[in-house]
């Protein structure tokens, strides 16, 4: 393992182990009441997954200077937001799923009313973690980003695609319409997670733009070839579950080859992006890489 690579590994895990103790600090205690829903909440959010939502959010913090206790709200803003679609995702009358993470979905270890909850619950603590008054000096700017937050996961990002996703199963989509269906499903809060990030800093926001878009894009052709290639157990969730329900993807449309190659050139994408930032965007250059070079 080179230098470069040992040290980005250790910078990951670090800000892996710091996003989990803001989580454990920002989430209700497990004996509060109502402690099912609190230990259910927990047992969602808590302990689990690479956070590359975090990462991102810290690693676009880092080349922009944001100041560290504005980062810590948006990648713990984040990382609630995308624990509360997954609990949601899961349920059987979305995508109906037994496993998250190598664990049982909430609603398999709880039940469906309290997966339900859990969600709600997570989302609302997402928006209190990013609203926390005086977490900005600007307040203009914290309105701006709860706005970011708002929009990436409500009906014009994360659920909209969903939706999209949850009407498209037996359909022949076209690579434009999946592609749409992607860029609000998972690259809505990818992008939220880069400029959440780098928020205030205005001249590195269109670099910022193209990054997260492509990067987001990347990360679902990358999920999609794993559906295919990975077992259940590194994936850590049912692994051909696209499949198996006739859902349109990736490599479904283009074939595997080319799904490779797509993804390759989103890859290529996102890095020219930074190219102007020199060696203070190494993290989020090694974070694409990170990106396309997963397994689960």
């Amino acid at each position: 393992m080179s230098n470069a690579s040992s040290n980005f590994l250790t910078w990951a895990k670090n800000r892996q182990a710091h996003i989990e103790q803001v989580l454990e600090q920002t989430l209700p205690p497990a004996d509060a009441t109502p402690q099912k829903l609190h230990i259910a909440m927990r047992y969602s959010a808590l302990g689990g997954g690479k956070r590359i939502r975090a990462l991102l959010c810290y690693a676009a913090a880092e080349l922009c200077d944001t100041n560290a206790n504005v980062a810590d709200a948006a990648a713990c803003a984040v990382e609630l937001i995308h624990a509360y679609s997954l609990v949601h995702d899961d349920m059987p009358c979305m995508d109906d799923d037994d496993l998250r993470r190598g664990k049982p979905s909430c609603h398999k270890q709880y039940d469906d009313a309290t997966a339900l909850l859990v969600g709600d619950a997570l989302q609302s603590l997402a928006f209190d973690a990013l609203s926390t008054p005086g977490l900005c000096s600007n307040a203009a700017q914290q309105v701006s980003m709860l706005n970011l937050l708002a929009k990436s996961s409500g009906s014009l990002g994360m659920a909209g695609g969903q939706a999209i996703d949850l009407s498209a199963v037996g359909k022949a989509l076209t690579q434009n319409e999946l592609e749409a269906m992607h860029r609000l499903k998972t690259g809505a809060l990818i992008q939220a997670s880069v400029l959440l990030g780098a928020y205030h800093a205005d001249e590195k926001l269109v670099a910022m733009h193209t990054y997260a878009q492509a990067i987001g894009l990347a990360f679902q052709v990358i999920d999609d070839i794993l559906d295919v290639e990975a077992d259940t157990l590194t994936l850590g969730k049912t692994a051909g579950k696209d499949a198996n329900s006739n859902k349109p993807t990736y490599v479904t449309i283009l074939g595997l080859p080319q799904a490779k190659q797509l993804a390759k050139e989103l890859y290529t994408s996102a890095i020219n992006a930074l190219a102007p930032y020199g060696e203070k965007a190494q993290r989020l250059r090694e974070l694409a890489a990170f990106i396309m070079q997963r397994n689960s």
